[in-house]
């Protein structure tokens, strides 16, 4: 059995993240790719990651405030 914790909360969501993935990555200039990144910094790859809460604390903000 894994111990891995990288599970997404919403199965079905899985599809609409990766694409959140690579738009980020895009807007930031992270050359991600799909399949093989193990060249890219723990930098890259983190800003990524943290880019993307950002982003949707942000929209989730705006959804409470009452803004779409």
């Amino acid at each position: 059995m894994s111990n891995s914790t990288n599970r997404a909360a919403v199965p079905e969501a899985k599809a609409a993240l990766d694409r959140f993935k690579y738009e980020v990555a895009s807007e930031i200039g992270v050359p991600l790719t799909d399949g093989y990144n193990g060249d890219l910094t723990s930098k890259q790859n983190g800003s990524v990651g943290g880019y993307m809460v950002k982003k949707m604390i942000e929209a989730q903000e705006r959804k409470m405030a009452g803004g779409q």
